[in-house]
């Protein structure tokens, strides 16, 4: 039976854009997007992808500011939205918004199913005011169900008393043949590097420059890998933000050794970057995902991968597709750059091994999770 499926989230993500494609192209779902923002360009310069939109959507009038330690982005009708789509589900990215909140007491007086779409684990929860936890305990117990992208996030649910049977997985996906096929045609061109500026060798780092990212950490671990590794491999650094200054000028110290800094890259310019890596390494210190690791291991790389990221029980194989290292531990983090980089023939092993991995966490493999969900029988309601 199909259902009229409405997905209120914050903004249209480039990543995000092929999973509801593949969602939008199921029988069983009447799919609308309900998007409170179209971007947030004082976080990431994310370019929008309107042409390859292949569902129903809008976007409400919204506008960003910061309180405190908050960031608050006030939103005008969502609810009219909700009353002209007569949705018979709900599916909410998340309660960081009050528009979102807004959406749940909709849903509740008219009793429409609400699920909540939630990618928050143990590492990434932030516990800092007391009425806040108490605020998002109450909104996390009054939906109907909820959908999680793996293990970690479905952990963190169950901690707020959430039964497991109300949980449905629909795995954090990217758009695999377009970043595979995008490594591999950067790899059949032999004068890429030198266009691009690029070292023949490096490692790889995309993502915000901020010290929760585990950036700073990267830049130390590198600096002490052994001289004749640091000679032959050097280090891109691709992204922005509020540490970039700080970190260029700690990069001219590092010698031997060859830091980049190309910027922030956009969806299309990444494959190019992932496809002539050795590795990629996602340091964070907090992080609900990472699909960084996601797109990295699409293309064929190994990754070296904190243990806090919600998709290391899902995605990375220690000592299989890459390496797990404790957060903020910059001396593991340079072992294992060093041990993988020493290693030829076990980093194509564990390159392979990534997109094998990869095969499994397509959109389509998104899309089903989340008719799963829409289908599916929680018991006696909310609570």
């Amino acid at each position: 039976m199909k259902r009229r499926v409405v997905i209120l989230t914050e903004i249209i993500a480039p990543y995000r854009i092929p999973v509801f494609n593949a969602l939008a192209a199921r029988a069983e779902v009447d799919l609308h997007l309900i998007f409170l923002a179209e971007t947030d360009p004082g976080l990431r310069q994310w370019q929008v992808y309107r042409d390859e939109i292949r569902f129903s959507y809008e976007v409400l009038n919204s506008y960003r500011l910061r309180v405190g330690p908050f960031n608050v982005l006030p939103t005008r009708g969502v609810s009219a939205a909700l009353r002209a789509c007569n949705p018979e589900v709900i599916v909410c990215g998340g309660y960081n918004y009050l528009a979102l909140w807004r959406a749940q007491q909709w849903a509740l007086r008219r009793g429409v199913r609400f699920l909540l779409w939630s990618e928050s684990n143990a590492f990434d929860a932030r516990r800092n005011f007391a009425w806040v936890e108490a605020a998002k305990r109450r909104f996390i117990q009054s939906c109907d169900g909820y959908v999680v992208p793996g293990t970690s996030a479905a952990e963190y649910l169950k901690s707020f008393g959430v039964a497991p049977e109300r949980i449905f997985v629909a795995p954090n996906a990217v758009d695999v043949e377009l970043f595979s096929k995008g490594a591999e045609q950067a790899r059949r061109d032999p004068g890429l590097h030198q266009r691009l500026g690029l070292p023949q060798r490096y490692l790889l780092y995309v993502g915000r420059f901020v010290r929760a990212k585990g950036v700073l950490d990267l830049l130390a671990a590198y600096a002490t890998l052994p001289e004749s590794i640091r000679r032959e491999v050097g280090l891109v650094l691709a992204g922005d933000g509020e540490e970039r200054e700080g970190l260029v000028r700690s990069s001219r110290k590092i010698s031997p050794g060859k830091v980049l800094f190309p910027g922030f890259l956009q969806r299309d310019e990444l494959s190019a970057f992932y496809g002539m890596a050795e590795a990629l390494v996602f340091p964070t210190h907090s992080d609900p995902w990472g699909l960084v690791v996601n797109e990295a291991m699409a293309c064929g790389l190994p990754v070296i991968v904190t243990d806090v990221a919600g998709c290391v029980a899902g995605m990375v194989r220690d000592g299989e597709n890459g390496y797990v290292v404790g957060a903020a531990a910059s001396e593991s983090l340079s072992q294992a750059m060093g041990q993988l980089l020493s290693a030829p023939v076990l980093q194509q092993q564990m390159g392979h091994r990534s997109r094998e991995i990869s095969s499994g966490f397509t959109p389509q493999a998104w899309a089903e999770g989340l008719v799963r969900a829409v289908a599916g029988d929680f018991g006696e309601g909310r609570g």
